[in-house]
């Protein structure tokens, strides 16, 4: 699959299993049809860094399939170089900037595809966020190691006193976007606005359960967004 993304054709179907052949056809397929949208909106400069973000968590991906098919239990620092990745933050950052055609630049993409300091910050907020809450459900699936186990394992520390270091680097990931955000910007607000709020939405889906495994936590949080909205007057 990973050399079937790199190749990024078609053609690579032929190298794929049966089961996974779908899956990379609604792939580039989607990619196909951004690529028909934003052409038409004289944006397509944004493209091939969307597409280059895939490919880095593909490779992220298969860096931790190969850890947990070895059962191998990485240190912390190797863990988070490829977690910060395999958050998906980093695509999803990118790929954000894909619709705001208005002020976004090709030099705007090739800030964000460098995983700036606030790109980097939002994915340790995101990465260890999502760890603490769901690392025991993953162990029980056979789910690679988390932070909490590499954590623990290298410094030899309970469950708890590795969650207390790592809801201290979260407060410090909050305090680096902040700063971030305070100083002139080098992309539009608007811009650094899309990464923010994509931090907010970890902040929501893994402030004390894995609501993203299980979306029915989240029901009172749609309802107020969408049924019970607050409206603030001018």
């Amino acid at each position: 699959f990973a050399t079937a993304i790199e190749r990024w054709d078609l053609s690579a179907i032929d190298l794929l299993p049966e089961y996974i052949k779908l899956c990379y056809c609604a792939l580039l397929d989607a990619y196909s049809e951004f690529e028909k949208d934003l052409a038409s909106k004289g944006i397509l400069y944004g493209l091939p860094f969307a597409k280059e973000s895939m490919k880095i968590l593909v490779r992220s991906y298969i860096i931790e399939a190969r850890w947990c098919d070895q059962q191998y239990v990485p240190t912390m620092e190797e863990y988070m170089r490829v977690a910060l990745l395999s958050c998906g933050y980093l695509l999803l950052s990118t790929s954000s900037f894909l619709g705001m055609e208005d002020i976004v630049t090709k030099e705007a993409f090739e800030w964000v595809s460098g995983n700036p300091k606030i790109v980097q910050a939002s994915s340790i907020i995101c990465r260890l966020m999502d760890d603490i809450v769901s690392h025991k459900f993953e162990q029980q699936r056979g789910h690679v190691a988390s932070a909490v186990e590499c954590y623990m394992k290298q410094h030899g520390v309970s469950e708890e006193e590795a969650v207390k270091v790592f809801r201290e680097k979260v407060g410090n990931a909050w305090k680096d976007i902040n700063e971030e955000l305070m100083r002139p910007p080098v992309v539009p607000m608007p811009l650094l606005e899309r990464v923010l709020n994509l931090a907010r939405l970890m902040d929501v889906l893994y402030q004390n359960n894995d609501s993203y495994t299980n979306p029915h936590l989240m029901k009172d949080h749609v309802a107020a967004l969408l049924k019970d909205p607050v409206f603030f007057e001018d």
